[in-house]
């Protein structure tokens, strides 16, 4: 018998409060995932459902915890140590024999699927149902443990999703944490189910007083950094002191660490300048240049003795051609552009750390602000700016127009989604600096998902110059960047 709609229908109206050991393992599988599916969609107990999970979950073995939407891994595990080594790779892909049997047709151990599908439901269900209203310390803190149980079920480490990781990555066996002869192929969960965490994480931090969170330093260091959490404390900066704004700075920077590790890698895969041999090389090891020393000294090689006699050592030339370059940044603070406004003040900071390249950076709204002096630390960039407002770009090309020196020589990134209240004046003073011989590129959005949506009335005029706005991921800006400054 399939276990359908209607039958669960069924036994709601009949309360029935047993599943009877004669019914089959996929019937009793389907009632714990039926029970799943309900409770995701809907809050509504549903009491039939309920009784024969109930019945289905004792008549396995299983401490009937496992329905109570209350109690976390955690609590379970504590008094239930044997369960630990189930939960961790419950989820992973199966290449035991099991597994194998059924691809071909073979015998499969049905009880055991019936067991993990209440231990699957059980933590799907903590992380995933968070319901709604306002949310406690202690809430969060029982949904970041679950979120780990969730992350171990799936072969990670606790916190490698929500933080981006690759599972496998560094410290973390290949083979997942379980020792359930599975191996994890979870390349696809970081675009999928690592997003989603981080999301859920961040509504649960909105929907309680993120102050609270901030003032107890052990939840506080718990937290996941994020875009979203990262906006929300730019914007509640102000409102901080003592612990609290030590802990939101100790967050800011973590995230902005982890981000510029990634976009430093970006820009230093292609170097910049093409090398200059009018230059003579340093004469040091790390320069030295091992293969054509030996080739220039083999003939000086003796057989009977089997020795090379190296006359002349060969240096390789590091000194590259470059001409100072000014890349001015000018960043669009206002509270559409958070994710862009992080990582392009990182990217300006990483830009700053070449030779040869001076870096000015600029925040606007209705009023701008000069960020140049802490280019090199993004970190205190940050901090200094305020988010939200209208946007005026015109304050910020005022900023922006005497720092101009040498056109030829400039670049101009302007990021922003470009609704601005005064259109014309601002892009007539763009087509100025661009008519002048300053590199100008306009950026509608340069973020880790690529998304963002440009003024089309900005978008054409731009597209008309030869100037095409840049939207999507940030390795495009990169792109650019250093094609200019090479």
């Amino acid at each position: 018998m399939e276990y359908t709609a209607d039958t669960a229908d069924s036994a709601d109206t009949a309360g029935a409060a047993e599943v009877p050991a004669a019914v089959p393992d996929d019937n009793r599988r389907q009632v714990l995932y039926w029970r799943l599916l309900a409770r995701l969609f809907d809050p509504e107990e549903q009491a039939g459902l309920e009784s024969a999970s109930l019945a289905v979950v004792e008549d396995i073995g299983l401490p009937p915890a496992l329905l109570d939407p209350q109690a976390s891994v955690d609590s379970i595990v504590q008094r239930h140590p044997e369960l630990a080594a189930e939960f961790d790779g419950l989820m992973v892909p199966e290449t035991d024999t099991n597994a194998e049997d059924a691809a071909d047709g073979g015998p499969r151990d049905r009880a055991a699927e019936v067991r993990r599908a209440a231990l699957v439901s059980k933590v799907l269900l903590n992380v995933f149902a968070t319901g709604s209203g306002a949310v406690g310390a202690g809430q969060l803190s029982r949904w970041q443990s679950d979120a780990g149980w969730l992350e171990r079920a799936l072969g990670c480490a606790p916190g490698e999703l929500r933080g981006g990781r690759v599972p496998g990555g560094p410290g973390v066996s290949p083979t997942g944490s379980g020792g359930n002869g599975r191996t994890p192929d979870l390349s696809n969960l970081i675009p999928t189910i690592g997003p989603e965490l981080g999301a859920l994480e961040a509504d649960l931090v909105r929907r309680m007083h993120l102050r609270e969170v901030l003032a107890d330093p052990q939840l506080a260091a718990r937290l996941t950094p994020s875009m979203s959490l990262i906006e929300q404390l730019l914007r509640d900066k102000n409102n901080l002191s003592g612990v609290a704004l030590a802990n939101a700075k100790a967050l800011i920077r973590r995230f902005v660490d982890e981000v510029a590790e990634v976009l430093r890698t970006q820009v230093e895969k292609s170097t910049v300048g093409a090398i200059d041999r009018s230059v003579p090389p340093k004469r040091v090891f790390r320069n030295l240049d091992l293969d054509r020393t030996i080739w220039k000294n083999l003939t000086n090689y003796s057989p009977e003795e089997e020795r090379l006699y190296v006359d002349r050592l060969y240096y390789r030339h590091t000194a590259r051609k470059t001409t100072p370059q000014r890349l001015i940044v000018v960043v669009d603070q206002s509270g559409s552009m958070v994710d862009s406004m992080v990582n392009c003040t990182i990217l300006a900071s990483i830009f700053a750390g070449l030779p040869k390249v001076d870096v000015h950076l600029i925040a606007y709204d209705t009023r701008a602000l000069d960020l140049t002096p802490w280019v090199h630390d993004p970190f205190e960039s940050l901090l200094r700016t305020q988010l939200g407002g209208g946007t005026d770009g015109t304050v910020a090309m005022a900023l922006a127009q005497p720092k101009v020196a040498e056109p030829r020589n400039t670049v101009v990134v302007w990021i922003s989604d470009f609704y601005e209240w005064q259109s014309q004046p601002l892009f007539d003073s763009m087509a100025a600096l661009h008519r002048s011989g300053v590199k100008f590129i306009p950026v509608g959005s340069v973020t880790s998902s690529g998304r963002g949506s440009v003024n089309p009335w900005f978008r054409e005029r731009f597209k008309d110059q030869g100037t095409p706005v840049i939207s999507g991921h940030i390795r495009k800006l990169v792109h650019e960047l250093k094609t200019f400054l090479t």
